[in-house]
């Protein structure tokens, strides 16, 4: 039933307040009662127990038993004069004192005297203590009876004590003015707290309906696990609240595992890395990119009011390998439109060596310009024998040339066509060679010399280059993503830098190999991967 149809308001803050006050009207109400439940027997107690030390007291005066021995039953006797006295100086209702008859020889009201005790006094004569509330000549009074002993121990009558019962009600209404005071300055300490902390919810709700609040729970569920965007949620102590089924897919969380590591420490789920300072906080900024197994992700953080956060994580991989691509093609038609151009003098050479009649030099330069090129693909296709890895290197031999490095395989080069993941090794080779490309310009002595051999079904790669070389305190830096000596290329379709040796290493170490940066022969760097099972 809703709290519509119940009058109830709406707001999950207003009906808190209510369910509060509420329970606190109850518990109140129930204290009180649990009070004074005790309290009124606890009165009768103290009343019984009073009355019965009055008789103990009167019976314990010897000149009682002695009077009731030697004086017939008067108003005027020593027995009644001992009573009224005692009666007077406890505020008793009422000390009446009785012999082995049971007849008055002390009463209140002296016409009363020598007539028979309205209640059975059998108990106090055979010498045993009564405590009672009871109902007598004198009203309903708590009363305690104690028997009268004489001097020689012989017991000569009892004697009565009585409380008007009145008086006990009355101090027990007396205690419930106070005891209701207090309560209600709880009750009211109660509200005023219900007050405030319904105030603080609302606040925190935003003043919307438990009905609300439980939709918006059941959107963000669906919404989280449907979205192909990763989602992670860390509180304010770096631990993880919610992963959704895209970012546990991202990060190489096993599906059932998404729900374990709630409550963990991130740098507990994830392994040390960027991925782990990124989503922590660690390194800021907006698009950052990351590495994480063999994806390329990019990754944004947005802090929550609670001190927490959100990441979201996008899968670039593929959209990083076709950057990666067209910058690859755009340097390779770059590359074509210069061939275009050196093609063209080199057709305007022989053509004036042609009207010029030098028919044995046109021979000579057309002889001389076909043999290099021809050499250059002659000397891959024999050394490499994967056609993937050998048109690689021709294309990365034409950029080369138009950059004005040469490019060149070692003589000792030599692998065959039995590779296992000829696209893996693709990547790793053309990061590599670009990187030298850009180290290379600008030295005394351009070159880059790629040495790619086969050891069993090992497959071993060297690119050594003729640039400035990798200090030795940053060899191991330099594989981390987002390390980068060169700036982002405002137009170019790969604008993210820093993730090609991350790439080169994370693709070596699937594959079970080692990258690692040295000192090249002369100067520069090399740069050693090598790839164990890498062919068939």
């Amino acid at each position: 039933m809703s709290a519509r149809r119940l009058g109830l308001p709406r707001r999950a803050a207003s009906q808190i307040l209510l369910t509060q006050l509420a329970i606190a009207a109850g518990v109140l109400a129930l204290a009180t009662g649990l009070f004074l439940a005790p309290l009124s027997a606890q009165l009768d107690d103290q009343a019984m127990r009073r009355a019965l030390a009055i008789a103990q007291s009167a019976a314990a005066d010897p000149s009682l038993a002695a009077g009731l021995r030697g004086s017939a039953p008067s108003p005027d006797s020593p027995v009644q004069a001992s009573a009224e006295r005692i009666r007077s100086a406890t505020g008793a209702e009422y000390v009446v004192v009785m012999d082995l008859d049971g007849i008055r020889r002390a009463h209140p009201s002296p016409d009363r005297i020598g007539r028979p005790v309205s209640t059975d006094p059998r108990d106090a004569l055979a010498g045993r203590e009564v405590m009672e509330i009871d109902e007598g000549t004198l009203g309903r009074t708590a009363r305690g009876k104690v028997p009268l002993l004489a001097a020689d121990g012989e017991i000569v009558g009892a004697v009565s004590v009585g409380i008007a019962y009145d008086s006990v009600q009355g101090r027990l209404l007396g205690a419930i003015p106070g005891l209701l005071a207090y309560a209600g300055g709880a009750l009211a300490a109660g509200a005023l707290a219900a007050y405030l902390l319904s105030r603080r919810i609302h606040r925190q709700t935003r003043d919307l309906a438990f009905s609300d609040i439980a939709g918006l729970l059941a959107e963000r569920e669906a919404m989280l696990h449907s979205i192909r965007e990763g989602v992670i949620a860390l509180d304010r102590t770096g631990r993880v609240r919610l992963v959704n089924d895209e970012a546990a897919r991202l990060l190489g969380l096993a599906p059932e595992a998404a729900g374990a590591v709630a409550g963990r420490a991130l740098d507990e789920v994830l392994s040390a890395g960027r991925t782990t300072d990124v989503l922590t906080g660690r390194v800021t900024g907006r698009d950052l990119l990351t590495v994480q197994g063999a994806r390329v992700l990019v990754a944004n953080r947005m802090p929550t009011e609670d001190g927490g956060a959100v990441a979201t994580l996008r899968d670039r991989t593929e959209l990083e390998h076709l950057g990666r691509e067209l910058d690859s093609t755009k340097g390779l038609i770059d590359a074509l439109r210069a061939q275009d151009h050196e093609h063209a003098n080199r057709l305007h050479t022989l053509l004036g060596l042609l009207e010029l009649g030098l028919y044995e030099e046109a021979v000579e330069f057309v002889t001389e310009v076909v043999g290099v090129h021809r050499s250059t693909a002659e000397q891959v296709t024999e050394k490499v024998h994967d056609p993937l890895l050998a048109a690689l290197l021709m294309g990365k031999a034409t950029v080369a040339a138009e950059r004005g490095v040469p490019l060149r395989l070692a003589d000792s080069a030599l692998l065959p066509d039995r590779l296992v993941d000829p696209g893996g090794l693709v990547t790793i080779l053309g990061n590599l060679v670009d990187n030298a490309l850009d180290a290379a310009i600008g030295s005394s002595a351009p070159l880059v010399e790629v040495d790619i051999r086969a050891d069993g079904r090992t497959a071993v790669l060297r690119v050594r280059d003729s640039g400035p070389g990798v200090p030795v305190a940053r060899r191991e830096e330099i594989f981390t993503e987002g390390w980068s000596t060169k700036q982002p290329q405002a137009g170019g379709a790969h604008r993210g830098r820093g993730l090609g040796l991350a790439l080169v290493r994370r693709l070596a170490e699937r594959q079970g190999g080692t990258v690692r940066a040295g000192d090249a022969t002369g100067g520069g760097a090399e740069f050693s991967v090598v790839l164990p099972e890498a062919l068939r």
